[in-house]
């Protein structure tokens, strides 16, 4: 087989759901050997795409060779059977089973009807040290941090013998020493013959890590490019269908006076001991630091969803939240990281979910067109693409759940505090934009917000000021107008300011 054969070639697929046709001709072609970029806004495709792959879903019309062989994979395992394997950004994960029975689910060595453990855990070890992954193949999966569990949806990958693998956002919840372990581990895999088909938003890992990308907009491939010859602005307006920067640094003034939130003490043994942050009204706290450094747990603790002593002040008063629904009555609102076990009613549709804080009823007894009347603003005002209002949430792409679950706080109103973990995780480089703007029309109207990200880049766009936390207490601060991003990213790392 030559470099130039094709391992996958996969021909007009069209796929339509009710109301909407998600995809519309697409072609796709991946070579042995090689890392093939998808690329495209929430809602272009790839998903989809990725799950016909995959067999989860049956495509419409086209048709799929594999090493020229024809392919049409009924079910999901079927396509594993066949060499595909997927890692989806929402994981697939059983929570309950450890990261061993995980790993090797359905094909763990045994001895007649009877498994080996032992064997079974040294394979589990082995493929978590490929990834770099240190937590024991024992640990229950639900217990682990989505970084962690991200790295065990990566290693049971490797348990299978793949000849295509599909990383979806595979970094989105990784930091810097875990995404260059997921690196080496993919130029292992296509130095061996394995072709890896690479889903990101995130342009300097596709510069990084891409042979070739297939660019897909509204449900169709606009255009294959060979990344060593192709720049990051081109393949941007690709995407989106034209040329320009999508987050730009914020020329609003820094906000002054006094704090609106004034945080003494927040802390976890353990786990977190944040002293002396404040946020103006009208301010973007930015909250930047590694994985495990506390930020996730600060904005939990925040909003009374972990149990943590808290000593702060909301407007001069002491703020006292022993609950979400107590933070929820003083005025803050929180986007969480995970946006399908915190954030959404997946079996409910996008107005409902949408609706539900402003009427302060179960989600089952809102009226509908009500809802909708509500809903309709601030939907349209974070461009979520949906075939209507009526469409259930589970049926969006990631990004546009998560301009879902900020527009549940928009919509109903009466926010002080916005608290956001992650809020872009997933989204394309246009959706982000959509939510930045919103987030600095809410600071513009008097909201204090605290922006989580390990986006330095964003936090340095769009934040007033950016506080470095490290090993769960806060190190430094920065005026990023004037503080360069290599000085920022030197305390993120180090936990030290030059």
């Amino acid at each position: 087989m030559t470099a130039t054969t094709e391992r996958l070639r996969m021909t007009g697929i069209v796929k339509r759901f009710p109301g909407t046709v998600a995809l519309d001709g697409v072609e796709l072609s991946v070579r042995p050997g090689e890392v093939h970029c998808l690329l495209g806004e929430n809602g272009a495709g790839k998903s989809t795409l990725m799950k016909i792959l995959a067999g989860s879903y049956r495509p419409d019309e086209g048709t799929i060779l594999l090493d020229g062989q024809p392919y049409a994979p009924a079910t999901p395992h079927a396509g594993l059977a066949a060499g595909i394997a997927v890692i989806y950004q929402e994981l697939d994960l059983l929570p309950d089973l450890t990261v061993a029975q995980n790993l090797l689910l359905g094909r763990a060595p045994r001895l007649g009807p009877f498994v080996r453990r032992g064997q079974r855990a040294k394979l589990a070890r082995a493929a978590l040290d490929r990834v770099g992954a240190t937590f024991p193949v024992t640990a229950r999966v639900g217990d682990l941090p989505i970084a962690a569990q991200q790295l065990t949806a990566i290693a049971k990958a490797l348990t299978a013998d793949a000849r295509v693998i599909v990383m979806d956002e595979p970094s989105a919840t990784l930091g810097e020493s875990e995404l260059l372990a997921v690196f080496e581990v993919i130029r292992s895999l296509t130095a061996e013959g394995r072709s890896v088909i690479f889903i990101s938003h995130r342009m300097d890992e596709v510069m990084e890590i891409g042979d070739r990308a297939t660019v897909l907009r509204d449900g169709r491939a606009v255009g294959v490019h060979d990344l060593a010859s192709t720049g990051p602005d081109e393949l941007v307006a690709a995407m989106i269908g034209e040329a320009g920067e999508l987050v730009g640094a914020t020329d609003r003034p820094a906000p002054k006076g006094e704090p609106l939130l004034r945080v003494e003490r927040a802390h976890v043994p353990g786990l977190l001991d944040v002293r002396d942050l404040d946020v103006r009204p009208g301010e973007v706290v930015g909250l930047a630091g590694l994985g495990g450094a506390g930020r996730t747990t600060l904005l939990r603790a925040l909003f009374g969803d972990l149990k943590a002593q808290v000593d702060a002040r909301l407007d001069g008063r002491p703020l006292k939240v022993t609950s979400p629904a107590a933070a929820v009555r003083a005025g803050l609102a929180l986007v969480p990281e995970s946006r399908k076990e915190q954030g959404l009613m997946l079996g409910l549709s996008v107005s409902r979910n949408a609706a539900v804080g402003a009427l302060g009823r179960p989600p089952w007894l809102l009226p509908g067109r009500t809802g909708r009347r509500l809903t309709a603003p601030a939907l349209a005002d974070l461009g979520v693409k949906a075939s209507g209002p009526g469409q259930l949430v589970g049926q969006l792409s990631g990004g546009n759940q998560q301009k879902v679950v900020l527009a549940k706080w928009i919509t109903r109103g009466g926010i002080r505090v916005l608290l956001l973990d992650e809020p872009t995780r997933g989204l394309d480089v246009g959706a982000k934009a959509d939510l930045y703007r919103q987030v600095r029309h809410l600071a513009d109207q008097g909201v204090a917000v605290l922006l989580a990200s390990s986006e330095l880049n964003e936090l340095t766009a769009n934040a007033d000021r950016i506080e470095v936390l490290y090993e769960g207490r806060n190190v430094a601060h920065f005026d990023p107008r004037v503080s360069p991003e290599n000085v920022i990213a030197h305390t993120v790392i180090t936990g030290a300011a030059p």
